[in-house]
């Protein structure tokens, strides 16, 4: 009989408590739950609200008509690429010009370094907004190769050029769309430095 009357018994103060720490402790850990599942939610919701990357409305720039002209892919697609150094500028390392899809004809800007055999760059389909980061090294032969990745470096893809030589024709641009301006030529005196004819040793 004792035993049945301490069953029925309510609780004492100190186990009401723990009862009622221990509730919310799960609680907690539910919320907690219940936030890290839907930060990355959030995160891709976030992810497609961004607006898809605009098309390059861009046309070739004649002031980028004497620089060097490169032919080559980047991924599966076949690019010609005119880059040499910016004239003028107080940074003797940097370089500008743009690529052209031959496929489609779109014109994308790209400007950056050269260091050695180094290129760090950055391409624009604007001139304004960054599309996309350059890194590649330069052959003794003057070929370029690398990877060109999202402006977060995230998903690289191959980049394999070749210099044209001067006079060479590239390879033609789809119908309806400008080609990129034939080489100048190579000036007297200037000397080819790996195979890029735009430095000049001394300089």
């Amino acid at each position: 009989m004792e035993v049945a009357v301490q069953a029925q018994r309510p609780p004492s103060a100190a186990a009401r408590r723990g009862s009622a720490m221990r509730a919310r402790g799960r609680i907690a850990i539910a919320v907690a739950a219940a936030v890290a599942l839907a930060l990355p939610l959030a995160a891709r919701a976030q992810d497609t609200a961004t607006p898809p990357a605009l098309t390059s409305t861009l046309k070739p720039n004649p002031e980028f008509a004497g620089l060097p002209k490169y032919v080559g892919t980047l991924g599966k697609r076949q690019i010609v690429m005119r880059l040499g150094p910016k004239t003028g500028d107080d940074d003797p390392s940097g370089v500008h010009g743009e690529y052209q899809f031959t496929d489609t004809g779109e014109v994308i800007l790209i400007a950056g370094d050269r260091d050695g055999t180094t290129l760090e760059a950055e391409d624009s389909n604007d001139g304004t907004h960054i599309t996309g980061n350059w890194v590649g090294t330069f052959d003794e032969d003057g070929s370029l190769s690398g990877e060109r990745m999202e402006p977060d470096d995230s998903n690289p893809v191959p980049f394999d050029l070749k210099p044209l030589a001067p006079g060479a024709a590239a390879p033609a641009m789809s119908s309806g769309t400008a080609a990129l301006a034939s080489p100048a030529p190579v000036a007297k005196g200037v000397q080819a430095v790996n195979g890029v004819s735009n430095l000049v040793i001394g300089q």
